[in-house]
């Protein structure tokens, strides 16, 4: 079954839609918080979203492009939950968006031996039925020979068969989506600073918060932020420790590692509270934050 518009894709491909909760004009802090502790002022639920907060995403792995006077934001996210979230954060920002599938080729797919049979150089060892030639002659092959070639084969058989034992399972892909705006003249501005603004860029919790959903998750004893490894990692490293989140780059250049449960703590309350979507393990604060 699949619905009107474009694209036409199966429900199935992601879970049931989840309403946007609107975020209050004023949020107050709960009575529960500790009498002396304080929102940030840069914070998510303190600073009115605007399209400029989709630097948060260009920061990250998303990409800019340009038309005429507009300009639309892509980014790939993995899991269906992203894509849930930041469509809900996009369009509180007055943006049109829209979202579809990527299709990658399955890796595992290349590793599967194949075996064909030859039929051709099978014929040439069978006997010929009614060759009277072959009748008289001396036959080609020794019945020792045939037992010891028969031996081979069942070796070579038990030597597939056990490589295949030992080969691994296949890991599970995550799915993985494209969310992208519509060209808008109302990211025009972004696009004109982009990418100078980058070496002066800050990032409040609006823009951190976008980053978290499109490619944020938790490591051992800190949270990752995923990076564009063509991107120049310098510049977002700056504006990461001018946030108060210093931390440091992974090994392939994908990921910018938050450590310590203090600079976990600032980015819990720079990005706001948990979407519903969004699983609380992967969340900064979460469970396994």
């Amino acid at each position: 079954m699949t619905e009107t518009g474009w694209p036409l894709i199966p429900r199935e491909v992601l879970p049931a839609p989840v309403p946007a909760a609107k975020r209050p004009a004023h949020p107050r802090p709960s009575p529960l918080h500790d009498a002396g502790r304080q929102l940030p002022i840069f914070g998510a639920g303190t600073t009115e979203p605007t399209p400029a907060d989709l630097a948060g995403l260009l920061a990250g792995p998303g990409q800019l492009g340009r038309m005429g006077g507009t300009a639309r934001v892509s980014v790939v996210v993995e899991g269906a939950w992203r894509v849930h979230v930041l469509v809900a954060e996009l369009v509180v920002r007055g943006l049109v968006v829209n979202w579809r599938p990527v299709t990658a080729d399955d890796p595992a797919a290349e590793n599967v031996p194949v075996v064909e049979e030859d039929d051709d150089s099978a014929a040439e060892n069978e006997p010929a039925v009614g060759d009277e030639s072959s009748a008289d002659a001396e036959p080609v092959v020794e019945a020792d020979a045939v037992a010891d070639e028969m031996a081979g084969d069942r070796s070579e058989t038990a030597k597939m068969t056990d490589s295949a034992a030992e080969r691994p399972e296949p890991v599970p892909v995550a799915p993985q989506f494209e969310v992208l705006t519509a060209y808008s003249r109302r990211l025009n501005g972004l696009a004109q600073a982009w990418p100078r603004a980058a070496a002066q860029l800050f990032l409040s919790g609006p823009r951190l918060r976008l980053w978290v959903a499109a490619a944020g998750g938790p490591v051992p004893n800190g949270y990752a932020l995923g990076l564009d490894p063509a991107k120049d990692a310098a510049e977002i490293d700056a504006a990461l420790v001018r946030a108060g989140l210093a931390g440091r780059l992974s090994d392939d250049r994908r990921q910018y590692l938050i450590m310590g449960k203090r600079r976990v703590a600032r980015l819990s309350e720079l990005v706001g509270e948990r979407p519903e979507a969004a699983p609380a393990e992967l969340w900064p604060g979460g469970a396994g934050a």
